[in-house]
């Protein structure tokens, strides 16, 4: 549709309130782009239609915050992965449970189905990969390597491998016929939160808390790309073009476009999604997903307007065009991957296969999937007897609204944005944040709308209201308050505010020239003397990202601070302490437990600083063992992070 000034390219499609309490995780389908899962810290998952109001179904059973989504290829199926360490697999055709697998010992943190066969991969906090025949109900085979939580599994397009990437910094890839790994990749120097396999050559993408994304070629088994574009963490959305020319990545209000052989960076585009958490592309557009706290957001980008080729973005635009990698349709540098035709079997080499109990039979009928909105739910998943569904049956592009905006900006409060509160049902066993629905079941009646109530007890990093502040007390002006009085009153505060940002900027300004000196010890005990948590998240931010800069030195100065940010109610104190002492476990724990076990020496002990220090640093750690233990019995994603360092710090008892 022309527009009278600059076509838009990106714009934000809808906002909802997806559950009653915080949202845990989501992932949209990849086949068709216009459907979304998402997990909520009520035990739930809800279904939802791209671009429309209302929760589709609402699926139950869970007993802890859902933690992983994902769906099956043709999206008839959804698994969810939750807290408790406990999977379960719905039909959404048939709105019913089909499976409940446990076997975890921690919290799911990815999940990924098999291409063409009823199998499905799970990881989990504890370390561990299961490979799950669904059919069956068991799990078929395990595969350790990792040491920490591994976050993101993919299967390969022709359903031989599975990657794997972990909080431990690598990239695995494992052979599925043979059930061991294939090879390791390293080069990331932070937690990979992400992996992708290209579409159709042997190539393989991971993103990185290191703020890199990296390219690996699966022939060769060696790095061929790394992007040094990203400004922060590369979390969970990279993706692939379907024809596999480029790979995108969004990270914070950002969206890259990068190729590779040589690297380079084609398009830069600005989008106001926030931490976007998930991509897909459908009718040359991508829709992108973001949430934060119990709304989730939805954002549409034109492809059609977006470089894949061309003109270089490094800094600045050269004037000399990079011609774009060869497509999928041409002749390719590497080989292709092969599709057969028969579903992927292997056997039980550990037994672990059961048959179903009275005890998983009682989960699955304790688990329901409830419809919400029945005429959605006909439209996209009732099945057809003679055409196999495609869903949902519609798949137009969205139009882009009839604004005066510009390209590769900001999205602006202008934009149409739907909200829609949540709806509570009196019959359910939980409360779910479904909307109120055109068909109402005189066996569930709908009670009056309610909205969430935030959670207390901790200010949240990501926040659409300043804390101790009610917009309502000066933005409704009474009519009896004189223009300057208002203005005075909405100035109130600033002065303070001022002050205390003036006095932050001069600390850091004094650590930084600490800094230049290369001594990151004293600059740290620089930032700790000023006695402002403020500052010391600040570096431990910085020194988070570089793992190599840490130094047993450091954990004797950051350990008491470390227990002051666990207890903060700042959420993002939380999160930087929690990185702090999950790197401080990860290097110096065999050092400190080496040094404390090893035998005295004979004559002069010249260990005997060293050995000051672990002790110093064994009783700092002891003593947030307990800190960590209590926070662990939080629901949430909080409660989930304390339990993996719990985890961690159960060897301190050994």
């Amino acid at each position: 549709m022309a527009l009278t000034s600059t076509t838009i390219t990106s714009w934000k499609l809808q906002e909802i309130v997806a559950h009653s309490s915080n949202v845990s995780s989501l992932v949209l389908g990849k086949s068709s782009g216009r459907l979304l899962a998402t997990g909520g810290e009520d035990c739930r998952v809800n279904i939802w239609a791209v671009s429309k109001p209302n929760c589709i179904m609402s699926l139950t059973g869970h007993t802890s915050p859902v933690e992983s989504i994902q769906f099956n290829s043709s999206e008839e199926r959804v698994v969810a992965g939750s807290q408790s360490g406990s999977l379960r697999l719905w039909d959404l055709e048939a709105a019913k449970i089909l499976r409940t697998l446990m076997g975890h010992k921690a919290s799911i943190c990815s999940l990924d189905f098999h291409p063409m066969g009823e199998y499905l991969a799970s990881g989990s906090v504890d370390s561990s990969i299961k490979l799950w025949d669904v059919r069956r109900k068991g799990c078929v085979f395990r595969y350790k390597g990792h040491t920490q939580a591994v976050c993101c599994l993919a299967f390969s397009p022709d359903g031989k491998w599975l990657a794997s990437a972990s909080d431990d910094s690598t990239v695995k890839l494992w052979d599925l016929i043979a059930g061991k790994m294939i090879t390791e990749f390293t080069s990331h120097t932070s937690a990979v939160n992400v992996v992708q396999f290209h579409p159709n050559e042997y190539l393989l993408a991971s993103g990185s808390a290191d703020r890199t994304v990296k390219l690996w070629d699966l022939e060769k088994f060696n790095m061929i790309g790394s992007s040094e574009g990203e400004t922060g963490v590369v979390r969970w959305s990279i993706l692939f073009n379907p024809d596999g020319s480029c790979l995108y990545s969004g990270s914070e209000n950002t969206l890259r476009v990068f190729g590779w052989e040589p690297d380079r960076c084609f398009d830069v585009l600005h989008v106001g999604w926030g931490k976007v958490s998930d991509l897909a592309i459908s009718n040359n557009q991508m829709i992108a997903v973001s949430y934060s706290q119990n709304n989730v957001s939805w954002y549409v980008v034109d492809l059609n307007q977006v470089k894949k080729s061309g003109s270089v973005i490094q800094g600045l635009i050269e004037d000399k065009p990079i011609p774009a990698p060869t497509s999928a349709m041409g002749a390719t540098l590497r080989r292709n991957y092969e599709r057969p035709t028969t579903s992927y079997t292997r056997q039980d080499p550990e037994g672990e296969r059961r048959s179903p109990s009275s005890e998983d039979e009682k989960e699955d009928r304790e688990s329901s999937a409830e419809i919400t909105n029945p005429e959605d739910y006909k439209e996209i998943f009732q099945p057809h007897s003679v055409i196999s569904r495609t869903p949902p049956k519609r798949t137009e592009p969205f139009p882009a609204p009839l604004e005066h905006s510009f390209s590769e900006s900001l999205i602006t409060s202008s934009t149409p944005v739907q909200r829609v509160e949540p709806t509570v049902i009196a019959a359910a066993p939980r409360p779910v944040a479904v909307v109120t629905t055109s068909v109402t079941s005189p066996s569930r009646p709908v009670v009056t709308t309610t909205k969430p109530k935030p959670s207390t007890g901790i200010i949240l990093s990501t926040r659409n209201e300043p804390v101790g502040l009610i917009a309502g007390d000066f933005l409704s002006v009474p009519s009896e308050l004189y223009h300057d009085e208002a203005l005075a009153q909405i100035r109130k505060g600033h002065d303070t505010m001022c002050v205390m940002l003036t006095s932050r900027y001069k600390n850091l300004d004094t650590v930084r020239f600490v800094w230049a000196s290369g001594d990151v010890k004293t600059s740290l005990d620089s930032a700790v003397s000023m006695n402002d948590l403020s500052i010391v998240v600040d570096i431990l931010n910085i020194i988070n990202l570089k793992p190599s800069l840490w130094k047993l030195d450091l954990c004797t100065s950051i350990l008491p601070q470390i227990e002051e940010l666990l207890q903060s109610k700042y959420e993002s104190y939380v999160q930087t302490g929690c990185m702090s002492l999950k790197l401080i476990l990860k290097r110096f724990w065999p050092l400190i437990s080496d040094t404390l076990t090893a035998p005295p020496s004979v004559g002069v002990d010249i260990t005997r600083e060293e050995r000051l220090k672990c002790k110093a640093c064994y009783k700092q750690l002891k003593n947030l063992s307990n800190v960590v233990k209590n926070r662990a019995e939080q629901v949430g994603r909080h409660g989930s992070t304390f339990k993996e360092l719990q985890l961690l710090m159960a060897l301190l008892d050994y």
